[in-house]
């Protein structure tokens, strides 16, 4: 159990020493309130639409983000020798590549859970017609992802420390701070609808995003122990279109008995089941009990992609 705990401690702390994670984490949570700022004269469904593109920025975002990260994770360590140096040691190929994956998930984690909070302000700051850019709120965020900035400059100056992940840790609590103060002392009014709120429903919309990017953290580091970034980002790209539609290809043949549609329909990971921006039209609302249930369809899913991992990992040949 130690083992496996500093290996996923140690593949944390790798990946949030990534650059290409701090720019990932700021650069899609800083896009997310630009969505609110800009005006789109939806008819009415200008808050909509900026929720629905946020939560789609957080799940490409994930996705890139699990892709890049896996490919770092495990096929480089394996290119380099560093996972032959490992398993040197008295620590076995399972517990190397779980905790792996305990690593990219934590990581995965991090960045939706940092997205998420831009998401929320920005659904407070989202207008119509009616209404205009909340200036406010647009300052307050954006001076604490610069303050970030400066404080992982001033760590890596004065006191020696890793730039990168100074800047990402205070990047979620800099801008964690600046949510909450945003709420709690800044008040902003909306017509017809009176005081602005954020909209707590986002929640289970991006546990649910947070469960597919799971997933595919599993597909991507079980592709990782054979091929390289760009050949593991292709499937995995090709998983993720595929499940898309993998309701309009299977499931009609597969309730007709197809066995063939019925394998394909049990293979392909259906993401519909984790995006469901459409269900907070209007005053609708995702209930716990479905995200409890998808919850189950993602640790099925996830044990069989970890297990294809460990599969595929047991013989392969580390130089």
């Amino acid at each position: 159990m130690r083992q496996f705990v500093a290996i996923a401690v140690n593949a944390f702390m790798e990946l949030v020493r990534q650059p290409v994670f701090l720019l990932l984490l700021s650069a899609s949570s800083c896009f997310e309130i630009f969505l609110a700022v800009v005006p789109y004269f939806g008819f009415g469904d200008d808050v909509k639409m900026v929720e629905d593109m946020t939560l789609a920025v957080t799940l490409l975002t994930g996705i890139l983000t699990a892709v890049l990260s896996a490919s770092s994770s495990v096929a480089q360590e394996i290119r380099t020798g560093t996972a032959l140096t490992v398993l040197s040691k008295p620590v076995g190929r399972s517990t190397f590549i779980l905790g792996k994956y305990a690593g990219l998930a934590a990581a995965l984690t991090l960045m939706t859970y940092t997205n998420m909070i831009a998401a929320l302000l920005a659904s407070r700051m989202a207008y119509d017609a009616y209404g205009g850019t909340d200036v406010t709120s647009t300052i307050i965020f954006y001076s604490a992802a610069v303050l970030a900035y400066l404080v992982g400059g001033f760590s890596n100056y004065f006191l020696k420390r890793p730039f990168v992940a100074d800047a990402v840790f205070a990047f979620v609590l800099l801008t964690t701070a600046a949510f909450w103060a945003v709420i709690q002392f800044t008040h902003l009014s909306k017509m017809f609808e009176g005081e602005a709120h954020a909209d707590w429903r986002l929640i289970p919309a991006g546990v649910l995003i947070l469960f597919a990017l799971w997933i595919l953290a599993g597909l991507a580091l079980a592709c990782s122990t054979r091929m390289d970034a760009i050949p593991t980002l292709a499937v995995c790209s090709g998983f993720f279109l595929l499940g898309l539609v993998a309701d309009y290809l299977f499931k009609g043949p597969s309730d007709q008995g197809v066995w063939w549609a019925k394998m394909a329909y049990a293979i392909v990971p259906n993401w519909q089941q984790f995006w469901l921006a459409d269900a907070l039209e209007g005053k609708k609302f995702i209930p716990w009990s479905y995200v409890g249930q998808a919850s189950l369809y993602m640790g099925t899913y996830l044990a069989a992609a970890l297990s294809s991992a460990l599969l595929l990992f047991e013989d392969r040949e580390l130089h």
